[in-house]
């Protein structure tokens, strides 16, 4: 087995993310939902087209730490992407 990168970054606390639905599915299992929200944001104020799948999270981190542990982390880059999409309207 690979190296497998793993989230540092704080938002693996942030307490936001608690409501996010529980995910043991396959694909995206553990993969840290913080930086899937932020991929969100980031392709949404790029002109980015959103993501049908969550093969788009297949070069994030991976985490089970502190509120992000088995979230969706796909809901989590939705998420992220319509916040993403009302900051860069409203800008």
């Amino acid at each position: 087995m690979g190296y497998l990168q793993i989230c540092q970054k704080a938002h693996r606390y942030d307490i936001s993310f608690e409501s996010l639905p529980e995910y043991q599915g396959t694909f995206s299992r553990h993969k840290c939902a913080g930086c899937a929200y932020e991929l969100g944001i980031l392709h949404a104020i790029n002109g980015i087209p959103k993501a049908k799948n969550d093969s788009v999270l297949a070069n994030i981190p991976f985490s089970q730490a502190g509120h992000v542990r088995h979230k969706d982390a796909f809901t989590a880059y939705n998420n992220g992407y319509d916040f993403g999409l009302s900051i860069a309207i409203a800008a």
